[in-house]
């Protein structure tokens, strides 16, 4: 199996002199239950190179197992300093996508075209796409085969308000995430704040919170073992 891991090159949020970028227990976590799996994996950025790491995931409340791992790989550190570029990557080479989160990807995944068009294929190729955190932001601009949404009548679920209020970023971040997939016709739900929550709609994954990661990234494996050979070209 292949997955390519997406993550966020945007480092800034918003107006501020505050630093964002990637979370690390959502691309971490995932990481190495893929790789323990036996998946490839390779990962992509929009601009290539080191991606940035949102510096509150890195402080020591926010630490486990598999967040200390990370910062002790120095194969997997040399990976993430030599991320591909987001137009190079090819639905065609791969089996799934995965987006971590952090409040990055709201800034750039969200609108940007390569992360939108490979979205895209890999749904027309009935390849599974998944989403943890604020990372569900990159499917708000995805649209579907017959031109609709692709969240519109979908379940699914991330960063919620209340969450999002709780880190007293509402005022800062581009949009809220829960009140924008609920406008492009997604049923939204969630359970309370920091609770472990994912949903899975078909070939769509999402889960709520970091707390999620590691469920969505079971998730995926379990749907990629049971998905029919001839939809993995």
């Amino acid at each position: 199996m292949k997955i390519v891991i997406v993550l966020t090159s945007h480092s800034k949020l918003g107006n501020t002199d505050q630093k964002t970028g990637f979370w690390i227990e959502e691309f971490a976590t995932p990481y190495y239950l893929f790789k323990e799996a036996g998946v490839q994996i390779t990962l992509a950025t929009p601009n290539g190179g080191q991606p940035p790491i949102d510096p509150k995931s890195d402080t020591p409340e926010n630490q486990t197992e598999s967040t200390i791992r990370y910062k002790k790989d120095e194969s997997l550190l040399n990976l993430m300093a030599n991320t591909v570029k987001l137009q190079d990557i090819s639905a065609k080479n791969f089996d799934a996508v995965f987006y971590p989160g952090g409040h990055g990807p709201l800034w750039d995944l969200a609108t940007d075209k390569n992360s939108i068009k490979l979205i895209e294929d890999f749904w027309d190729a009935k390849k599974p796409v998944a989403t943890v955190c604020h990372a569900p932001s990159v499917l708000l601009n995805v649209k579907d085969e017959d031109g609709e949404f692709l969240v519109k009548g979908k379940k699914v679920t991330g960063f919620s308000n209340t969450e999002e209020i709780a880190v007293q970023l509402d005022t800062i971040v581009p949009f809220l995430l829960e009140d924008e997939l609920k406008n492009k016709g997604g049923m939204y739900s969630k359970k309370e704040d920091w609770a472990s929550y994912v949903v899975k709609d078909g070939l769509l994954i999402t889960g709520q919170n970091p707390a999620s990661s590691a469920e969505v990234a079971k998730e995926l494996l379990t749907l990629l073992k049971n998905t029919p050979k001839i939809a993995r070209v």
